[in-house]
């Protein structure tokens, strides 16, 4: 199903361009008002609004809660907080959508949106097709976009509330933890959390000022989190991604953990203490076979999904699994949260770290990966994968050779016109000489520009 404008995960692009700017966010409002309505007819609705701190994002978050305030919709106002901030604003609220004003990761000159329904999960495909078809029925622009009649929350701090509980009151006391909060919606979060338990805590990119979200700090770049745990000695560090829901953390001698070996110490973890629900950890297919491996041999199983947090929270609901997760450093614990929460996961793993008295760089261990190589070919036209003669050929000779001990994955980016090919096999030696065989396979189905 194409899409016009939502992507993996939400609307995002350059702010100022189409489609992110302020008579955008009104026409997104105006159609949300009326997916709503036809959810719920005749009913009082009220949604809940937040946003990361960049600059624009006030403007885009006015907008937006115009639209709904003036088909009277009451809008909770949340101010700059982590998007899993909002998901739980909706659950505890019984709100009927959740909005969150971010580009995540990106720089500081995108911008964007994210939705939550009336659970804190995120949306459907199929409700964001019908979505689309609101916003283009939207066709009498807002010349003058009347202030917003909406509510200040507090959801910031009921979202530190809940993360301090997690934890008995200075659990941390000892612990020195490095935190990056990417001059995002962490910087007031983060470090208040794991102070009121006691950490000692060492700050990065805690000074966002609009315009440095994301530059040169946070889980893209972790490096200088690295060595600020070397120079202080800190147990760990933990880097969050501009909106705050997800994170890439480093051990004690400042390497960073790899995404699959950070869900498979919550595994493992949840499989001895007989809490991982049905056995089972939700992951997706760029996750390395050596996860599959460590969990299985610990009693439990790896289902796989497409790429994209929301796939695996529908897969765990499906499942009845109570953790998965994105080896980016979305992580998902259903028991708490209904949606990738950075901090959450901060939370647990200190918990898991204090609970087994093992350090971190002994905890990644137990998960060894496979040797894996990527190559992006950049092509003129996406034909369909499975016109791929050649190149699948290939791939069945290969996976039929490798068995268990090895595969390869191939798929189109959501964004750009490129085919991604990944080889996974546990002999380091033969990787460049499967890599090769699949490039060239290829070019002789694609027209491979680079």
């Amino acid at each position: 199903m194409d899409l016009k404008y939502f992507g993996t995960d939400g609307i995002r692009g350059r702010y100022g361009e189409s489609p992110i700017h302020v008579a955008f966010a009104w026409r997104l409002g105006q159609a949300l008002a009326k997916f709503l309505a036809s959810k719920k007819p005749g009913v009082p609705l009220n949604v809940v609004v937040g946003r990361d701190p960049r600059k624009g994002g006030e403007l885009l978050s006015n907008a937006l809660a115009s639209a709904l305030s003036s088909s009277r919709i009451f809008v909770h106002d949340a101010g700059v907080v982590p998007t899993p901030a909002i998901a739980q604003a909706v659950v505890e609220l019984s709100a009927d959508m959740g909005l969150m004003i971010t580009a995540s990761h990106n720089p500081a000159r995108d911008n964007g949106f994210k939705l939550f329904d009336a659970q804190g999960s995120k949306l459907t495909l199929e409700e964001e097709k019908t979505i689309e078809l609101f916003i283009d029925d939207e066709s009498n622009p807002c010349k003058v976009i009347p202030k917003p009649k909406c509510y200040p929350l507090n959801a910031l701090d009921r979202y530190i509330n809940a993360k301090c509980a997690l934890m008995d009151e200075y659990s941390l006391r000892g612990m020195k933890i490095v935190v990056d909060t990417a001059n995002g919606s962490m910087a007031m979060a983060a470090p208040e959390v794991f102070k009121r338990l006691g950490a000692t805590v060492f700050l990065i990119g805690d000074c966002p000022n609009g315009e440095n979200i994301n530059d040169a700090v946070g889980s893209e770049f972790p490096a200088a989190m690295g060595l600020k745990v070397r120079e202080n000695k800190a147990h760990l560090g933990v880097a969050f991604d501009g909106d705050g829901d997800r994170l890439v953390v480093c051990d004690e001698l400042g390497q960073v953990v790899d995404g699959d070996q950070l869900l498979g110490i919550f595994a493992l973890d949840a499989l001895r203490q007989n809490r991982l629900a049905e056995r089972v950890l939700i992951s997706t297919i760029q996750s390395n076979l050596g996860l599959d491996c460590a969990v299985k041999a610990a009693g439990g199983r790896v289902e796989r999904v497409p790429v994209g947090d929301r796939h695996v929270a529908h897969k765990m609901r499906e499942l009845g699994a109570n953790l998965g997760g994105e080896n980016s450093g979305h992580v998902v614990f259903s028991d708490f949260s209904t949606t990738g929460d950075g901090l959450l996961a901060a939370c647990q793993l200190v918990n898991v770290m204090r609970r087994r008295q093992r350090s971190l760089s002994e905890l990644r261990s137990a998960i060894t990966l496979f040797p894996q190589m990527t190559r992006n070919l950049t092509i003129a036209e996406k034909k369909p994968l499975q016109d791929l003669l050649n190149l699948n050929a290939e791939v069945q000779a290969f996976e039929k050779r490798f068995g268990s001990e090895g595969r390869i994955l191939m798929r189109y980016s959501g964004t750009e016109p490129k085919l991604r090919l990944l080889v996974e096999q546990n002999n380091v030696n033969e990787l460049k000489a499967v890599m090769d065989a699949l490039v060239q396979a290829a070019r002789s189905d694609l027209n491979v520009v680079n």
